[in-house]
Order: structure tokens, then C-alpha cells, then sequence
């Protein structure tokens, strides 16, 4: 199923792209976020930087309506949902998600479930296959994140770096088209934190389509195609990595990064 956009069809949304246009979120007189628009290429990766209460993570939890956006339009991968007084219908917002993989600060696994279950349950319930099938999934996932091994373990028995990188693996066992990370080592030391930092680097290489707040310049710099700043729930500037990075163009983002790497 592909949805159109407008009278034409865009490529970005017959693809594994992103393309974001005037979103909005507010509650009630508040407004969160202000016309915010992206578009990213299937293969991109774009990290999502600024100071805190700039409307990142909102950002996030609107593409795939965990937060319910108020204006605006999202098309990612083929599925496309305009936000407005009437919510899309259910099958709209069923082929977004579909699409649209999410890993966030917590983890989020089920403690009362094995590893192993913990990747399986969701494709068995959403992808309508076999216990064998998602197994073989699960197997080749956990292969990838570097923990065979702890596929009957519970999660309580994993170190929190483990416990993402599982986190990962079940996104990607639903084969999305694009993922979305929520500060994925912010919860993290540090040096664990590298661990999830080192899959995600494997997941950009091997051209998985990403878009990731982060507060990881290092992360920023080196992987990411674009850098997208954040503040006062609107977007600042966006561009190549190392530009942002190293000749900012907006006041705001300069004192930002200014602030962050002088640390």
C-alpha cells in the first residue's frame, strides 16, 4: 500500500526515506513543537541535537504517534498520515508503525519474558508468523547485536548495555524501514554506552536508514550524514555533519556546542 502525497507521488515516500512537513504538537495553549520539516533519503542517518526541553524526543514520538502530533504531515517508507483534528484511521497509523522501528531510553523489555521471547512475541503477534520462524529471526538478530548467548536469559540478569542492544534486535526483527533511537545511551555509562554506540555504527554502515536524538557529539560527527538542531520546539538548522559541527550558522546552536564540547 502506498499512499500519495498531494497529486504527484514523492520518491521519498516510495522509498525508506523520511519526509516530515510543518509538524506541530501542542498541548492545549503550550506549544512543544513548530512547524518542523525533514526529509532524508532511504540509507540516511540524521542526528537530532540541542538543549533539553527543545521538543527532540517529542519530535520522535510523533513519527510514529506514541505522541499525537496536532498539524502536519508524515510520510516514512510508503506510509503516510496527516495529523489534524481527525486522527488517521487505523490502518494508516498501523502501516507507520509497520514501518517505523523505535528503541528508547529504558529498554523497555518485558522483565517476565526471556530474551529470546522478548524478540519473538512481537513478530508472532504483528507479522502473523510461526514460533520457529521468529526463532531463526531471533537467532540471527542476537548473532548481530553480539549476544547469542544470552537468548534464555531474563532481562534482569543483563547489564543495561546488553538489555539495549537487545532493545535493537527486537526493533529490527519487525525488518523496519526506518529506525528511530531516543537517546539509546543516555540511561548508560559511559564505557557500556559505547557498546549500543558500536551496533548502531553497524546498522548506519550497512545503510539502515536512522534518525536519532542523541547527545553523543562524537556519534554525531562521525556517523551521521546530517546534523538537525533542535530549540524552542522548532528547528534551528540543519546540514552536513561536519559543518554543523564546526561552523554552526545559527547564535543558539554555536552556544550549544560551545557549551557541550567545552565540558
Amino acid at each position: 500500500m502506498v499512499f500519495s502525497l498531494g497529486t504527484r507521488t514523492s520518491p521519498i515516500a516510495l522509498s525508506g526515506g523520511v519526509l516530515v512537513s510543518g509538524l506541530g504538537k501542542s498541548y492545549g495553549d503550550h506549544q512543544v513543537l513548530r512547524d518542523v520539516n525533514l526529509a532524508m533519503d532511504e540509507g540516511e542517518v540524521v542526528s537530532i541535537i540541542g538543549p533539553s526541553g527543545a521538543g527532540k524526543s517529542t519530535f520522535l514520538r510523533c513519527l510514529n504517534y506514541l505522541e499525537t502530533p496536532t498539524e502536519g504531515m508524515i510520510t516514512i517508507g510508503g506510509a503516510r498520515v496527516v495529523a489534524g483534528e481527525k486522527r488517521p484511521d487505523k490502518a494508516s497509523l498501523d502501516h507507520l508503525r509497520r514501518v517505523t522501528g523505535m528503541v528508547f531510553q529504558s529498554f523497555n523489555l518485558f522483565p517476565h519474558l526471556t530474551v529470546m521471547e522478548n524478540i519473538t512475541l512481537p513478530q508472532r503477534k504483528l507479522l502473523g508468523v510461526s514460533k520457529a520462524q521468529a526463532e531463526v529471526v531471533a537467532e540471527r538478530l542476537l548473532e548481530r547485536v553480539g549476544l547469542p548467548e544470552k537468548a534464555k536469559q531474563y532481562p534482569a540478569r543483563l547489564s543495561g548495555g546488553q538489555q539495549q542492544r537487545i532493545a535493537i534486535a527486537r526493533a529490527l526483527a519487525l525488518n523496519p524501514k526506518v529506525m528511530l533511537f531516543d537517546e539509546p545511551t543516555s540511561a548508560l555509562d559511559p564505557e557500556i554506552g559505547l557498546e549500543v554506540l558500536a551496533v548502531m555504527r553497524d546498522l548506519a554502515d550497512e545503510g539502515m536508514t536512522m534518525l536519532v536524538v542523541t547527545h553523543e557529539m562524537h556519534f554525531a560527527r562521525d556517523v551521521s550524514d546530517r546534523i538537525m538542531v533542535m530549540g524552542n520546539g522548532g528547528v534551528l538548522e540543519i546540514g552536513p555533519s561536519e559543518q554543523v559541527m564546526s561552523q554552526p550558522q545559527n547564535e543558539r546552536t554555536r552556544q550549544f556546542l560551545k557549551a557541550v564540547l567545552d565540558r
